[in-house]
This record gives C-alpha cells, sequence and structure tokens, in this order.
C-alpha cells in the first residue's frame, strides 16, 4: 500500500463527518468531483468501499467504521507532530484553529482577529463558531487548538483561562423606559425571550431567575436561535430577554426597546480560553489568551 496519503485521509474525515459530499468538499476548500475521486482512490487503494451512499446521505460501511478509528489516530498524531514542531520555533506561526461559542463570535471575533494578526504576522486563523459541547469535542478530537467559551466548562482534560467577567442586562419595550429593573421572582412572571436550548446562556439566564426559591422555570418562555432574533422580539412587543453586555451595542442599535441593568448581584458570566493540557503549544496559548484579554476589555 504506496499511495495512501494524508491529504486522503482528511478528506476521508471530512466526509464521514459531514456525511454529505458538498460540505466535506467546502469545509476541505475543493470541489466535489475532486473530493469524489479522492474518495474513490482511497477506496481502491484499501481494497472495499468506505461508505453507502444515496442520494440524500451518505454513510461510514463497517469497514469505514474501523478505517475512521484508525484515520482518527493518524491525523491527531500527525496533528500532534506539527503542535511540536510549531513549540519549538519562537512566536506563533502556521495555523490556529479557534472555537467561539456563538453569543461572543459576533462582538468580540473582528477585533481579537485583528489584535492577534498583528502580534503574530505568521498566524494562518481558522475559526469555529459552534455551542460549547461540539466545541469541548472537537478539541478533545484535536480538530481545534482553542476555544473561547463561557467557564466553567468542567472538563478535566482542558486548561481554563479566565479572560474577562460581564453582566447580563435586561432588554424590554420601549414603553419600559425608566421602570425599576424586575427582580427574579418578578421576571419568572413575564414571558421571557431566551436562546435555544443547547446554549449555555440560556442556562445561565435561567439560572438567575430561579435563584430565588421556589426555583420554578420562568411562567412563559419563548425560544430564538440568536441573540438578534430575541431583540427584535422584544421591540414586536413579544416579551423581555437577557443579552451579554458585549452585545448590547450592536444588537439594540436599530430596534426600539429600552435596557437596563439589574440591581446587584447582577447576573454575569466569564469568559474564558480552554485548551488541551496536554497540547505542546501550551506557552504560546497562555500568551495568546493575554492577547484577547487585552483586545477583549479595550473592545469593551
Amino acid at each position: 500500500m504506496t499511495n495512501l496519503t494524508l491529504k486522503q485521509l482528511r478528506y476521508f474525515e471530512a466526509l464521514a463527518r459531514h456525511g454529505h459530499f458538498g460540505r466535506a468538499a467546502e469545509d476541505c476548500a475543493i470541489s466535489q468531483p475532486a473530493l469524489s475521486m479522492q474518495i474513490k482512490a482511497l477506496e481502491q487503494e484499501l481494497g472495499a468501499e468506505l461508505f453507502e451512499r444515496d442520494r440524500r446521505q451518505v454513510r461510514l460501511t463497517s469497514f469505514g467504521e474501523e478505517v475512521m478509528l484508525r484515520a482518527a489516530d493518524i491525523l491527531r498524531a500527525v496533528d500532534g507532530l506539527e503542535d511540536y514542531a510549531r513549540a519549538s520555533r519562537d512566536g506563533m506561526v502556521g495555523r490556529l484553529r479557534i472555537g467561539v461559542i456563538p453569543t461572543v463570535a459576533p462582538y468580540l471575533l473582528p477585533n481579537v482577529i485583528a489584535s492577534l494578526k498583528r502580534l503574530h504576522n505568521g498566524l494562518d486563523i481558522h475559526v469555529r463558531e459552534t455551542l460549547t459541547p461540539r466545541l469541548v469535542q472537537e478539541l478533545g478530537e484535536g480538530r481545534l487548538d482553542m476555544a473561547i467559551v463561557a467557564l466553567p466548562v468542567h472538563e478535566p482534560s482542558l486548561t481554563e483561562t479566565p479572560l474577562f467577567t460581564e453582566n447580563f442586562l435586561l432588554v424590554r419595550p420601549r414603553e419600559d423606559e425608566g421602570k425599576p429593573p424586575p427582580n427574579p421572582d418578578a421576571l419568572r412572571e413575564m414571558r421571557l425571550l431566551l436562546l435555544e436550548e443547547g446554549h449555555c446562556f440560556r442556562e445561565q439566564a435561567l439560572s438567575f431567575c430561579n435563584k430565588s426559591p421556589p426555583a420554578l422555570p420562568p411562567r412563559d418562555l419563548l425560544d430564538a436561535s440568536s441573540l438578534s432574533t430575541l431583540v427584535q422580539m422584544v421591540d414586536a412587543g413579544m416579551g423581555v430577554t437577557l443579552i451579554p453586555e458585549m452585545a448590547v451595542a450592536v444588537e439594540t442599535r436599530s430596534a426600539s426597546v429600552s435596557v437596563v441593568r439589574f440591581r446587584d448581584p447582577q447576573p454575569s458570566r466569564t469568559i474564558g480560553m480552554v485548551w488541551r493540557k496536554t497540547n505542546p503549544l501550551a506557552r504560546q496559548f497562555a500568551a495568546i489568551s493575554g492577547a484577547v484579554r487585552e483586545s477583549a476589555l479595550a473592545t469593551r
């Protein structure tokens, strides 16, 4: 077996992960026909089919599942070798794969990326925006180097470095301007608009509502997929919502809403960076987290 390549294994891993030729090709930055040709060549080299194909979905065969386990080990080892090589050089160069949660990405990333590129001219930054459980999984699998999340993540294999703490503010209809902020008990009686399940920000908001006994859920909940949608729903008179302080300027500039701080102690969250404790670039990542912290504080 002399023609099997790392590039083919990366294409194979992407197709197994996405289950779709088009999305896998886009992830790998190649054309769909080129991806199909490489997968076919890999199957011919291995002497068996790796995928079951139909019009709607691509799924691994039993043989493909076994190959995937071994391919994942190979790719992790190669990525680890690249990390060791990068760690042996001064500064940070090459690819840096950063994950970030959706309630942080639009507000923090532009300045953070610009700052990192100024400090480390050789960085090729790749960003992945998704929910915390997925980011933690991809960190463990070696598909991400670092992630910006709400702390703590309660994962022993990861180093957690706090960046900053920010408060949550109440967004309510414009006609409520000047009214005192509600306490958690009063908030539970309102129609509360929250992000859909899976977002850590949703759980943090619910935790504030339930901090006074009895710990009951708000009376009336409506879900949305983004902070922008939540604010627009408030503007439409559908209820009230909580959003993190960093999002206020962006999300309320085109909405007719009122924004108010809660009384102390205010609801808040801590944003931080995480990476694998075993990563040989841990020292460089610590320096990067410091640069991200400075950029984030300047942005806020």
